[in-house]
């Protein structure tokens, strides 16, 4: 059953409520909200690269805050092991029995701050849980709170002590993008209201929880045509065949951009997919699924200026509204 216009209208306007609610805290950010309201929506998980100080653990929190969830926020440091993200299974005298005691992961919105800072092994300890919302401790599978999604962070300025994040970890995340600095307007009105240090503002919900899981499950009902599915192959294949290129863009890449697209489409009020919503989430969703060549990257060229090729050399299908 597909998506009626009246649901794409209903989902447009909890969206807005919810990335206006988020502005409150983030101001000037419309459209990295809006991305990251995108991801929660479509149950994916969203990668932030971007220097300390632009908002990211604001963002994540007053998501959190906006739908009635938890947030817990994990400091990734060399010393962090695995258990004090899943959690550990520790020995009741009095029961006689391991009881289990779960960790910081078992939350809405989970903020993974500065992850390639923690070694491989604790990095890996999330690969689970993003991918199947559980995690597996001495045998047993825990399910995780839902909605469930992590909210990552990492500088790319800073290199030293970092562990680079592995093609397989990075392919779980549905966008990744940066939030930057805001605009000489956004920084007058941030200053005029602080009155104290890195004080936090408390925001109202707009929605429980349960309402986002609903909105998920209604987002995979948007209307998807054929040529729509047929210009995401196209584009996927363009960056397997790119000759800057050493791996491209899995197939779970390829269905992140659709199950994105729907998404967006419904924020927008509709209950079908067109080309533009496919252009505006090709960036986020696929250039940090791409492999360089060595020499390609020694010339320069980075993975987003090989996916704004693909889009000027591949062309879109014209907009078919479904009836």
């Amino acid at each position: 059953m597909s998506m009626t216009p009246e649901q794409a209208a209903w989902f447009a306007d909890v969206a807005g409520r919810i990335v206006t609610n988020v502005e409150q805290v983030l101001l000037g950010k419309t459209f990295v909200i809006r991305l990251a309201v995108t991801a929660m929506l479509s149950e994916g998980h969203l990668l932030l690269e971007d220097v300390p100080g632009t908002g990211k653990t604001s963002l994540a929190r007053a998501l959190a805050q906006s739908v009635q969830g938890t947030t817990n926020r994990i400091q990734f440091t060399p010393d962090l092991l695995p258990g004090d993200i899943t959690g550990i299974s520790v020995y009741d005298q009095r029961a006689q029995e391991f009881e289990f005691h779960r960790g910081p992961v078992f939350a809405n919105i989970v903020l993974a701050d500065e992850i390639n800072r923690a070694s491989p092994k604790t990095q890996s300890a999330l690969l689970e849980a993003m991918e199947e919302a559980a995690v597996t401790v001495d045998g047993v599978t825990h399910r995780l709170a839902q909605p469930f999604m992590v909210v990552a962070t990492q500088n790319p300025i800073e290199q030293a002590g970092t562990y680079r994040l592995p093609e397989a970890q990075l392919d779980r995340f549905l966008m990744r993008t940066s939030i930057g600095y805001p605009d000489h307007a956004a920084t007058v009105r941030i200053l005029e209201a602080a009155s104290a240090p890195s004080v936090s503002v408390p925001l109202a919900s707009v929605v429980p929880a349960a309402t986002v899981t609903e909105m998920a499950a209604l987002a995979r009902t948007v209307h998807v045509d054929a040529v729509i599915a047929d210009y995401v192959a196209r584009l996927v294949d363009g960056t397997r065949a790119a000759s800057e290129v050493r791996l491209g863009v899995s197939v779970r890449g390829a269905m992140g951009l659709i199950r994105a697209s729907r998404v967006h489409a419904a924020v927008d009020g509709r209950h079908y997919v067109t080309p533009d919503d496919v252009k505006a989430l090709a960036q986020p969703v696929l250039a940090h699924r791409l492999v360089l060549d060595a020499e390609a990257e020694f010339d320069g060229v980075d993975a987003s200026s090989v996916v704004a090729q693909l889009l000027v050399d591949t062309p879109p299908p014209a907009d078919r509204v479904p009836r």
